[in-house]
């Protein structure tokens, strides 16, 4: 089984591929596209349609598990997914994947700026897991607002992963055992680019 570091390596590749336009053609039906189910990587993303994760890894069917939210959030019934794909299918790497000019946090800084009056239960509760990961960002009132945006993504990013590990006590152990690693990153809508980002 190829160790984390050896998979991580090949998505990587796989985004210079896509950037560089030369992605290889994928058969995504057929009884050879969905024989098995045996991903090599979960991805926890946003739901953004302009962010296409298989492609952007260079990927095809059965390569990724992923788990789709606006704004990336790690709320309870995405880690039950991730731990889910974990367990059933051994996957040794998490990849938390935001993007710039996000919706969900410019929506969240919005909200931090301005309140939260006209927004619906439903996406309050996005704005309200995201907005703890960003308000220190927002209070400092030290950048201007596309850098903000980008600060906050790459933020909310990195709490996510944290909360993935925190919140779930078998993901823990398997990261303590050195079985799984969680990674944050973000995708450039710009340059087509996924840049992997560091604990502060």
């Amino acid at each position: 089984m190829a160790s984390a570091e050896q998979i991580l390596d090949e998505l990587t590749a796989g985004n210079t591929r896509f950037q560089q336009g030369t992605t290889s053609p994928k058969r995504w039906q057929g009884p050879e596209a969905v024989r098995v189910q045996k991903p090599k990587a979960i991805v926890l993303g946003c739901s953004d349609s302009r962010v296409p994760i298989e492609m952007i890894f260079d990927q095809g069917p059965g390569d990724l598990f992923i788990v789709r939210v606006a704004g990336n959030i790690a709320a309870p019934s995405q880690i039950g997914s991730i731990e889910f794909a974990v367990t059933q299918f051994d996957v040794s790497l998490i990849i938390v994947l935001g993007h710039t000019r996000c919706g969900a946090i410019n929506a969240s800084v919005q909200a931090l700026q301005d309140g939260t009056a006209g927004i619906s239960d439903n996406l309050r509760s996005i704005v309200d897991r995201i907005g703890p990961n960003i308000h220190h960002l927002v209070d400092a009132k030290a950048a201007t607002p596309s850098s903000l945006s980008n600060q906050c993504m790459s933020a909310n990013v990195l709490a996510s992963v944290k909360n993935i590990e925190q919140a779930s006590v078998s993901l823990q152990q398997r990261t303590t055992q050195g079985l799984l690693t969680i990674c944050g990153a973000y995708y450039d809508l710009d340059d087509g680019g996924v840049r992997f980002l560091s604990d502060p």
